[in-house]
């Protein structure tokens, strides 16, 4: 029977990474847990006994139930009935499974009816899940909202709103209008306080919100009357028992059509106060969408692993001239790819979620009792890691999940492009990864400041100070030329000393780094499992190789004289 934990190791080694014994500790408050809840761990072990239990039962339920389900939920996709949202029926067996196993809320305390799990743990279910079905992992892992809840609520709204998450209620972030996209400063949506009711009454349209019509929202308003820019922001609860929102349109997308995007019109809906006034997009949306970045990095995560295991099959299975097309170099060189990119890519997800595990565990303490100087001093530290490297998860992740969906199309040939084979669904699926919560382009602007204020050229530096093996040695010395590249592409832009010329090599610069800090991951992973991470980490380097060598020849050789030839109008006079 497959699971789709147990049938890929690769999780379970990122699971016991040496990281993991402080996030426990952590999490786990010295596992104060263990007088109160019978489920507590006692000590580190039993955690992970804890964290692999779970694993195997989402790994169950997504291998057995929802990828079973996941065809008939593409082709039904939800639908509106009476001004509200309808879910595809075998959406709706996926809710029932998750929900009686207890996978909702996993990461919220036990005090409201949590698991506290970890968010490396979660991110691995999550991915399973997106393997399964991209669509309902949105679904699924919009639970994540109840993070910003948690993080930024009251401790009334916590024990109303967290149990019924934990119990299977669903999310949604309600951000973006008919003229605000990624342009958050331009949402309108009025909140205006009534005294009569007690409560604030929002009144607006909101568009492009997934899973639209959930039971429990988180609304970016407008509460600074007079106000145009994030400063007038505020975010507020919406509780659907309360009424006063319907859904005008179900959007028909592309791909993932189990997942529900929808137009919603506000009408005196009522909703609470989350947090302060005036700090909805500067401070609440942010976190927000930070979770939500690395929640679309494990999507595509997920997804690289369907395209892998659908084109490995195909090629296994496939003949032509009486040879498996899986032994004809121009296949099996594709093939490689797409596992390399999943390696590589899987390796910066979870070095991602680790690094925002640690800082995330140290912010819920601070909010408990003061910090010591020495947790001051790791908070500070893994927030910078966190904030650098989850850019470059989404983007990086994102972009692979659309070439090797594109290539695993490919590798099945003219099959690939008939509906009954999967590989074209996945590839619908994956293409709006790159887009929505915040382009490629935007994980670009998020990470640039980075690349050019040297914190990822340190954070590189320490990583190359890691002990390789024998054998990943000579794969090493390879990046470190990639690196001496790298650092010279960006010296070069900053001596240029012209914005719109860093603006526009931004996306290489950002590609080169990507490129880098993902081969030394895979390197040390292929240090520890060669069985594992070797092939990859071997194919790996070589592909980021000739990337980083052909980005650094376009950007050492580019001047600002030639971005009138790239421009499609003349800059207006001013």
């Amino acid at each position: 029977m497959a699971n789709y934990y147990t049938d890929h190791p690769e999780l379970e080694f990122h699971l016991h990474h040496p990281l993991m014994k402080r996030i426990v500790e952590l999490k786990e408050r010295n596992f104060a847990d263990k007088d109160t809840f019978e489920d507590a761990p006692v000590d580190y072990n039993d955690a992970i006994d804890n964290y692999n239990h779970l694993l195997e039962i989402m790994g169950d339920i997504t291998a057995n139930i929802m990828e079973p389900n996941s065809e008939s939920v593409d082709l039904e996709g939800p639908h509106l009935v009476d001004k509200r949202m309808v879910y595809a029926s075998k959406t709706y067996e996926n809710l029932d499974a998750t929900r009686k196993a207890g996978l909702w809320g996993i990461s919220m305390p036990r005090r409201y009816g949590g698991l506290n799990l970890p968010i490396t743990p979660y991110s691995m279910a999550s991915e399973m899940v997106a393997t399964a079905d991209a669509g309902f992992q949105n679904i699924w892992s919009l639970q994540d909202c109840i993070e910003t809840l948690y993080e930024f609520g009251s401790e009334e709204q916590r024990q109303k709103y967290i149990p019924r998450v934990c119990a299977g209620e669903t999310m949604s972030m309600d951000l973006t209008e008919p003229d605000a996209g990624s342009d958050l400063q331009r949402v309108m949506l009025k909140a205006t306080y009534s005294e009569e009711e007690g409560c604030w009454l929002l009144n607006g349209v909101k568009r492009f919100i997934t899973n639209g019509d959930s039971d429990i929202h988180l609304v970016l308003a407008r509460s600074e009357e007079g106000t145009r820019d994030g400063r007038g922001l505020s975010m507020f609860i919406y509780d659907k028992r309360q009424g006063g929102v319907d859904v005008r349109h179900i959007e028909h997308k592309l791909g993932i059509h189990g997942s529900p995007t929808c137009e919603l019109v506000y009408k005196n809906a009522k909703a609470e106060l989350c947090g302060s006034t005036r700090m909805g997009l500067i401070k609440y949306v942010m976190a927000l969408m930070n979770g939500a970045r690395l929640g679309i990095a494990a999507q595509s995560v997920g997804v690289s692993q369907a395209a892998y295991t659908e084109a490995l099959a195909y090629a296994e299975e496939r003949k032509q001239f009486d040879t498996a097309i899986v032994d004809m170099p121009a296949v099996y060189d594709m093939v490689a790819r797409i596992k390399a990119k999943l390696d590589a890519g899987r390796s910066l997800l979870y070095q991602t979620s680790r690094y925002v595990d640690i800082y995330k565990a140290l912010d819920d303490i601070a909010r408990e009792r003061k910090l010591t100087p020495e947790e001051k001093a790791e908070q500070k530290k893994y927030t910078r890691l966190a904030d650098a490297f989850t850019p470059i998860a989404k983007g990086m992740n994102s972009e692979y999940a659309n070439q090797n969906t594109y290539d695993a199309i490919q590798v099945h040939g003219g099959s690939g492009f008939i509906m009954e084979y999967k590989s074209q669904r996945l590839y619908r699926d994956a293409r709006i990864f790159s887009i929505y919560e915040g382009t490629t382009q935007l994980q670009v602007v998020a990470a640039i400041r980075y690349i050019t204020n040297g914190t990822y050229a340190s954070m590189i530096q320490e990583m190359l100070q890691n002990e390789v093996s024998a054998e990943m040695q000579p794969l090493k010395d390879r990046v470190v030329k990639m690196v001496a590249k790298l650092e010279e592409a960006i010296e070069k832009v900053k001596e240029d000393n012209n914005q719109e010329v860093l603006d526009f090599l931004a996306r290489r610069l950002y590609n080169m780094t990507g490129d880098v800090i993902m081969s030394l991951l895979i390197i040390e992973d292929a240090s520890k499992a060669p069985e594992l991470f070797a092939k990859s980490a071997n194919v790996y380097v070589r592909y980021a190789e000739e990337e980083v060598v052909g980005h650094h020849h376009f950007v050492m050789n580019f001047t600002a004289e030639e971005l009138p030839s790239y421009r499609q109008r003349e800059p207006k006079a001013e």
